[in-house]
């Protein structure tokens, strides 16, 4: 088992892929743009933190990694996002929905309103889920 695992380490499996990557800034999105990184891919981190996801870009160089500023509640700025992934690489091979939001507790569940249910399930699940058929994406 330890082959396989060194083997798999030292072959780059995303090798000219094109990744976007939500909620990458910090954290698990983080880890996901810099794993695909070593592994070949070019990623684009889609984050509201302008200030932060360009840092980590830095960090990761910009050879590999991009920027674009992208609320996940706001449907043109993930088609924005995927606009400007596919203007600037010709290609989107991987998206990774990995923004999230939470609503504020509640004390009770009869105090939950279904606007605010609506707009978790829409950033957290459904956002990215859309017609980018014009974008030439199949």
């Amino acid at each position: 088992m330890a082959t396989i695992s060194a083997v798999s380490a030292l072959v780059p499996r995303l090798e000219g892929k094109v990744a976007l990557i939500t909620g990458a800034a910090r954290g698990l999105g983080e880890s996901i743009a810099r794993m695909f990184a070593r592994h070949g891919a070019k990623v684009v981190i889609a984050d509201i933190l302008d200030d932060l996801g360009q840092s980590v870009c830095e960090d990761m160089g910009l050879e590999v990694a991009s920027f674009i500023h992208c609320d996940m509640s706001i449907e043109s700025d993930t088609k924005n996002a995927v606009n400007a992934t596919v203007d600037k690489h010709r290609k989107l091979d991987i998206m990774v929905n990995n923004a999230g939001i939470l609503d504020s507790p509640k004390p009770s569940i009869i105090d939950n309103d279904a606007s605010d249910f609506e707009r978790v399930i829409k950033v957290n699940l459904t956002v990215l889920v859309g017609d980018f058929s014009s974008n030439g994406l199949r």
